[in-house]
C-alpha cells in the first residue's frame, strides 16, 4: 500500500523561508505525478504546486515566483521550496501523488505551516 509522509513544516516569520519533503513509500513504480495542497480550517483543500515525471510543472497563482516544487523520480520524493513566506500562506500542506495504475489519488497525513506577521 503506498504511503505519503510529508515533514518540514513548521512556524516561520514573513518573508521567511521553509522546504517541505514528502516520500512515498510501497510502491516499486514511479508515482506519475506528484504535488502538494493546502487547507485552513472552513475552507476547500486548494492546489499548491504539481510535478510529473517529465518534469512538467503547475503553480497556484498566489504561489508563482515564491514556491518551486521539485522531485526524485527514483525515490518518489517531492519537495516544496517555499521563498517569501506571507501570513495567507499558513496552512496545512498535504503531498499529494497520482499514478495510472491507482483508482484514487495518494494522500499525505498532512504537515503544519504557520507564518507569523
Amino acid at each position: 500500500q503506498v504511503q505519503l509522509v510529508e515533514s518540514g513544516g513548521g512556524l516561520v516569520q514573513a518573508g521567511g523561508s521553509l522546504r517541505l519533503t514528502c516520500v512515498a513509500s510501497g510502491t516499486q513504480f514511479t508515482i506519475n505525478r506528484m504535488g502538494w495542497y493546502r487547507q485552513v480550517p472552513g475552507k476547500q483543500r486548494e492546489l499548491v504546486a504539481t510535478i510529473t515525471t517529465t518534469g512538467s510543472t503547475n503553480y497556484a497563482d498566489s504561489v508563482k515566483g515564491r514556491f518551486t516544487i521539485s522531485r526524485d523520480n527514483m525515490e518518489n520524493t517531492v519537495w516544496l521550496q517555499m521563498n517569501s513566506l506571507k501570513p495567507e500562506d499558513t496552512a496545512s500542506y498535504y503531498c499529494n501523488g497520482w499514478a495510472v495504475w491507482a483508482t484514487e489519488d495518494y494522500w499525505g497525513q498532512g504537515t503544519q505551516v504557520t507564518v507569523s506577521s
